[in-house]
């Protein structure tokens, strides 16, 4: 009869296994590296609780046939302190004898005792699930954002994802870009790109940093949510550490937003390659500065010769995002489960924080490498 436990150190290959399988290269065995990260990440990161343990599907005959990879995260809601689950990898052998396994184990993850869990990338599927067990799905934190800086890289980056061989034409989409950036007027944004010269608003400005001074602004810079992430120390450097490692996306820039008296307003954190679309894994801004801060990032990322950039939707980012020709997508969906429904309140107005960080994404099973 099958059954569902904590996950155990003597699983990790088979569920590197299913994990290649089912997201990678189903024909290749998975590399040693992918399963000493699965180890890591789901067993000794300061990211896991024993009390809210990754949980393995046992079929029948003993194998392991399904897998929901979690990582805590505790927040404070005033002087309340929580504990939060993250839902990341929910996966499930395709030959199983058991139809019903994904949802068992999404139920058994749910009946935990952390009082809220997440997850940033639910599948329509998924979402179904979550949402018949009395989850809710958060439209406003469940958009990805385009901003396109070079619309010729821009397309030939997108169409690279299903045909790596045509990058031999990045050399013709470079000119073709600068030629059309070049004839836009200064500081001019259209849907279509940015222009060559283009600086965005004065009063701001972007400041390389390294991984300690962004993660010393992280808390200052999300105090003003109700609901928040309260990690250790030694928590949050591991999660920022991680996300800098992220070789298929590019070169990690970590930045700090000054006014002209020097005070921060904002921080990002995105991954960069030339004439690619970078990542942005995280934008921060005290109120009524998130406008200035995208075009600080918008700016950084057009210096350095991205295509575009693609980033995961907060709601206090929204506003700012519409004034700025940024498009939106709906890949996968944001979604929040608790049995405290003030909680979950919360969230469905917009007063907590999560994504990115705090989130799923940081890691290195998006954008990195195992081979």
């Amino acid at each position: 009869m099958s059954q569902i436990r904590p996950l155990q150190a003597a699983d990790i290959p088979a569920v590197a296994g299913l994990f290649q399988r089912t997201f990678r290269n189903g024909s290749k065995p998975p590399p040693p590296a992918l399963e000493t990260y699965l180890g890591q990440r789901y067993l000794d990161a300061p990211v896991c609780d024993p009390k809210i343990a990754s949980l393995v599907h046992i079929a029948s005959d003993g194998g392991v046939s399904g897998f929901v990879g979690v990582n805590a995260l505790p927040m404070s809601h005033g002087p309340r302190k929580l504990l939060a689950a993250i839902c990341g990898s929910l996966m499930v052998e395709p030959q199983a004898n058991d139809p019903m396994a994904g949802a068992r184990l999404l139920r058994t993850f749910l009946t935990g005792p952390q009082d809220i869990s997440f997850s940033e990338t639910a599948s329509a599927l998924s979402t179904q699930m979550w949402t018949r067990l009395r989850g809710v799905a958060l439209p406003q934190y469940s958009l990805d954002w385009h901003r396109v800086i070079r619309p010729s890289a821009f397309l030939l980056d997108l169409a690279s994802k299903r045909n790596g061989a045509i990058r031999w034409l990045a050399p013709l989409t470079r000119g073709i870009d600068r030629h059309l950036r070049g004839r836009m007027q200064e500081n001019e944004l259209r849907w279509s790109g940015v222009a060559e010269n283009w600086s965005g608003k004065a009063g701001v400005k972007a400041t390389e940093i390294d991984q300690a001074g962004f993660t010393a602004l992280v808390e200052p810079l999300t105090r003003q949510f109700p609901l928040r992430p309260d990690w250790s120390g030694g928590q949050l450097a591991h999660i920022i550490a991680e996300a800098s490692q992220k070789p298929d996306y590019g070169e990690a820039v970590f930045a700090s937003v000054s006014s002209s008296s020097g005070e921060p307003v904002g921080a990002f954190l995105y991954h960069v390659s030339p004439g690619r679309i970078a990542r942005v894994l995280q934008i921060l801004a005290v109120p009524a500065q998130a406008g200035a801060v995208i075009d600080c990032l918008i700016g950084d990322a057009a210096r350095r010769g991205a295509a575009g950039l693609r980033g995961r939707t907060q709601p206090a980012l929204l506003e700012a995002m519409l004034g700025r020709r940024v498009a939106f997508t709906q890949p996968a969906a944001t979604v929040v489960h608790s049995r405290d429904k003030d909680l979950v309140n919360l969230f469905l107005s917009s007063q907590g924080f999560f994504n990115g960080l705090a989130g799923e994404n940081w890691g290195r099973l998006a954008g990195g490498r195992f081979e």
